[in-house]
């Protein structure tokens, strides 16, 4: 048996709990190695034919150029400063790829490479160094309907891979008036229609995800900005082992149905240091989710950081382990929410709401048991049960209502504990408003304020087997 290095022990314990993504490429455990003399290569758009220059097609070149760095582990794919890709619908699969593939949005110049090996009977691996340069690059969506056929579920998809890292300072632009104009809600004062106009375009009317990973594993997003997304800008979707950091959308408040992150049917992730502006949620976390990290984000505009809706047309729903701490938000119409469909059933528990900073937010914090986009709901017995949820230092202005409870008259929310809330209307002559309690049971650790006086004292219940996650 080979004797471990207490260099090598060291270097794997840092693996493990953290990769610095500005020194390495991510890393998970248990991903099989990169196999010895097998190097990285750098493959660029422009050389497989991309014209960059914003009107003619890139598509192909996208594609070609992805074929060729899947046959390489750690390689990179590099998308140009200086020049604008239209890049239409398009699927980057996984399924004969190499692991630990880099797409990069802009040009980062690898000035040194450097490889390290450990080896013991356990384990082996290999940690790549990058030096990078970076500089800006850009994505567009087409927006003649011709690129779109009758509706397609996202523009860019991810699918099915093992390590894959989308970084850099560019920017992907899905150029979402185009779609947003079909809203009544939508205000185009300020935006240029002419695009629409011009050319007659007729949108279909399903809308686009701008960027979607679905069934990958050790998915790293950094640094990047999506913008004017068709619908939402991010989502995962069956995916585990993510982090985002250092991202950005932008996109109006009045733009609907723009959620920032989206995540669904995913575990392991931890979104920091990131900033969200969109039309809808500033982050979505749905059904089949649990171990989720957000801290130090600001969200606005937007709706908030929400759990949900969960349950819809009668729907198990699981969700648990959801930590959120260190979070901004300005002018949102929600703060941090937890919502659900009347006839649901499953479970959110274990989550944890800390240091939330907001100002003139329309209603800080919601569970809503009652939850119903569109209206035709009607009263139903069973619910998504919702327990053990803790509040911890929210303060800030509020600009309708500071506190909302509307839990299951059948399956009351349990376990409900607030500590340090402290919020104000926005302006002097704003009217205060109490919070509202239905069916919700809990604890005060502290005084709050305003006081929360309709808050019932806990109560446990057994839920039924129908209801267990």
């Amino acid at each position: 048996m080979y004797r471990l290095t207490l260099k090598c022990l060291a270097l794997k314990l840092l693996l493990l709990i953290c990769c610095d993504a500005r020194h390495s490429l991510y890393w998970r455990g248990n991903r099989r190695s990169i196999a010895e003399g097998e190097s990285s290569g750098t493959f660029n758009v422009l050389d497989f034919g991309a014209k960059g220059d914003g009107t003619s097609d890139d598509t192909k070149a996208f594609e070609d150029s992805w074929n060729e760095a899947c046959k390489v582990a750690a390689s990179t794919l590099l998308v140009p400063s200086g020049s604008t890709f239209l890049v239409g619908p398009i699927s980057f699969l996984g399924k004969e790829c190499k692991e630990n593939i880099v797409f990069q949005v802009n040009f980062q110049e690898i000035k040194e490479k450097k490889t390290e090996k450990c080896y013991s009977s356990i384990f082996s691996y290999v940690v790549v160094y990058l030096d990078i340069l970076q500089l800006d690059g850009k994505i567009i969506a087409p927006t003649s309907s011709s690129a779109w056929g009758s509706g397609l579920l996202q523009w860019m998809e991810f699918k099915s891979l093992t390590g894959i890292t989308i970084k850099g300072k560019g920017v992907i632009d899905g150029q979402g008036s185009v779609w947003w104009n079909k809203s009544p809600d939508y205000d185009t004062a300020d935006e240029n229609d002419m695009i629409k106009d011009q050319e007659g375009t007729k949108m279909p009317g399903t809308k686009p995800t701008a960027l979607r990973f679905y069934g990958s594993n050790g998915v790293m997003v950094n640094g990047i900005t999506i913008q004017n997304s068709p619908q939402t800008h991010l989502k995962f979707d069956n995916c585990v082992n993510i982090q985002v950091s250092d991202f950005t959308t932008s996109s109006p408040g009045d733009s609907p149905n723009t959620d920032g992150i989206h995540l669904q049917n995913s575990k392991d992730a931890v979104i920091y240091r990131s900033t969200l502006a969109c039309g809808d949620d500033c982050i979505s976390i749905q059904t089949g989710c649990s171990n989720i990290y957000i801290h130090d984000v600001d969200c606005g505009p937007g709706h908030g950081i929400s759990i949900g809706g969960l349950g819809k047309e009668n729907t198990k729903a699981c969700v648990s382990n959801i930590t959120v701490r260190d979070v901004t938000m300005h002018g949102t119409t929600n703060g941090v929410r937890i919502k659900s469909w009347q006839g649901g059933s499953g479970s959110v528990k274990q989550v944890m709401f800390s240091n939330i900073q907001v100002s003139e937010v329309a209603n800080p914090i919601i569970i809503d048991q009652y939850y119903c986009d569109g209206g035709g709901c009607h009263n139903e017995t069973s619910a998504v049960a919702v327990s053990n949820i803790n509040y911890i230092n929210i303060k800030g202005t509020y600009t309708r209502e500071p506190v909302r409870f509307a839990c299951s008259d059948s399956l009351p929310c349990t376990g409900i504990s607030l500590s340090t809330v402290e919020l104000k209307p926005a302006t002097d002559k704003a009217s205060s408003s109490d919070p509202f309690c239905w069916e919700a049971h809990g604890e005060l650790k502290t005084e709050t304020l305003p006081p929360i006086q309709c808050l019932k004292t806990e109560k446990s219940t057994s839920q039924s087997s129908n209801d267990a996650c």
